[in-house]
């Protein structure tokens, strides 16, 4: 019985040990995709997955007229594959097909791929070789060329519906050189380009003859050695107000197609010519800072993928809702751009906004007439500045500024900054002038003044309010001096 059972151990112990062998010989037949869908983007990109065998294996690629892969087979291991899209999808609809990646060992896997469509055509239809002739100057060589004067906008002019609506008439080339000889080194001119000026709004194809103008522009501020900043404006907030992740593609799709046509017409001005590609863009979390950054690096592939002197010309971008406070504490990175050192961020301040802009009051504050040290009215002061709207607020806010971006070698321009005399008979008027026009004296004169101190370039928002530019002239004497005295102390 013994001897029975001890032989019926053995035999099974064979058994097991055969069987083991065997399986060790012949292992589960595996095959794993890292990824069961890829999408990509309308202007196309590169993608990878990886796949991983113990046998042979192959793909096949149905969609090979718009899909190419590195390799199409391999073998046993781990092998990444580069998934390249060979064009943007301008059909008008998505795209897509179904990898098929099969085994010699039995196993069979797949992979859908997609690509959406372009919401308009691309414009970039003839980019040429780069060109740094003109174009030595890295951002912070470029900012302080333009220091050398005072700064200023053509504002409430080319960003109107119709050029120079909002103001008394044209920009021209005598205006030009007008602002040059009052002081004037730098100008900036907003622009509205998809308001008023498509030609085709589901092509966002710019009308030629608008570009014509804007290139005019730009070139009497060129030939007169004025730099000059074009930007994208308003423009009823297409972009500003929609730095959100359901309106991020269409955004991008616009940002794309207006760049490349504003940057080709304009490609062959020199350093002299600056784009800023957004204008007080809404953002309030890091998730909205990181879609505003994506919509910065849009307006920068476009511009750049132009070529010319696009290819090494100096950008700005704006922080979040280009406000000082909220620039410090939101923009932890700038934006991506593969030509070093060619980046200018910009802030606007309109700070406190009580004096500077609101024309009505409202149940949360009301209009301020009176501001700063020796300002302040005993005839009304309840039109006083409130507690903490005083120098000390602006001196913090450019402090910011300052140590996390200019401290770190970025170069800031105060892109926007102004107050004006509440002279409307039609509206609420001070009832203590001396102090309400020394107010505004001396707020143009210490914004500017702690803009310079903090190391960034003033532009003043001129909309007529300082310069008569249909003649020509400063038309108060007063708001022109303090912002001079501005500059120089």
């Amino acid at each position: 019985m013994k001897i029975k059972y001890s032989f019926t151990i053995l035999i099974s112990l064979i058994t097991v040990i055969s069987f083991a062998c065997k399986k060790a010989n012949n292992p589960d037949p595996q095959l794993t995709i890292n990824a069961s869908t890829i999408a990509f983007t309308a202007d196309g990109s590169t993608q990878d997955i990886s796949v991983s065998a113990n046998a042979d294996w192959s793909i096949s690629n149905p969609v090979y007229s718009w899909l190419q892969l590195n390799t199409t087979s391999g073998k046993s291991g781990s092998t990444v594959i580069h998934l390249t899209t060979l064009s943007q999808n301008a059909t008008g609809a998505s795209r897509s097909g179904i990898l098929y990646i099969s085994s010699s060992n039995g196993q069979a896997r797949r992979v859908i791929v997609s690509q959406v469509p372009t919401l308009y055509p691309g414009y970039n239809t003839f980019p040429i070789a780069p060109d740094m002739t003109g174009m030595t100057s890295n951002a912070v060589q470029l900012a302080a060329k333009m220091g050398t004067g005072m700064g200023m906008n053509f504002g409430n002019t080319m960003d109107s519906p119709n050029d120079g609506d909002w103001v008394s008439g044209k920009i021209t080339d005598a205006q030009v050189k007008f602002v040059k000889q009052i002081g004037f080194s730098a100008v900036r001119i907003p622009m509205n380009w998809v308001w008023t000026h498509l030609s085709d709004r589901k092509t966002a194809r710019i009308d030629p003859a608008w570009l014509a103008r804007v290139k005019e522009v730009v070139g009497y501020c060129v030939n007169n050695g004025v730099y000059v900043i074009v930007n994208a404006h308003a423009d009823l907030g297409w972009l500003e107000d929609n730095v959100n992740a359901i309106k991020k593609d269409s955004v991008n799709a616009m940002q794309k197609a207006i760049w490349e046509q504003i940057a080709t017409t304009l490609r062959d001005f020199d350093e002299h010519l600056i784009f800023a590609g957004t204008n007080e863009a809404k953002a309030d979390n890091a998730e909205q800072m990181t879609i505003l950054n994506g919509y910065h690096e849009t307006f920068i592939k476009a511009v750049r993928s132009t070529g010319g002197r696009n290819s090494y010309r100096v950008l700005v971008v704006q922080g979040p809702h280009a406000d000082p406070t909220k620039t410090a504490s939101l923009m932890t990175t700038m934006p991506h751009d593969p030509v070093p050192n060619k980046l200018i961020l910009e802030v606007h301040d309109y700070t406190p906004f009580q004096f500077t802009l609101m024309d009505a009051d409202a149940s949360w504050g009301k209009m301020v007439y009176y501001w700063g040290a020796g300002n302040l009215s005993t005839i009304e002061p309840d039109r006083n500045a409130p507690p903490g709207t005083d120098e000390s607020q602006i001196t913090t806010e450019f402090q910011g500024i300052k140590q996390n971006f200019v401290d770190k070698g970025i170069p800031v321009v105060l892109g926007e900054y102004s107050t004006a005399r509440r002279t409307d008979p039609n509206k609420p008027m001070p009832k203590d002038t001396l102090m309400h026009n020394r107010s505004v004296d001396y707020w143009t004169k210490y914004v500017t003044k702690t803009a310079k101190t903090n190391g960034m370039l003033p532009f003043f928002w001129e909309v007529g309010q300082m310069l008569d530019r249909a003649n020509n002239v400063v038309k108060d004497q007063r708001m022109f001096n303090a912002l001079v005295a501005g500059y120089k102390n």
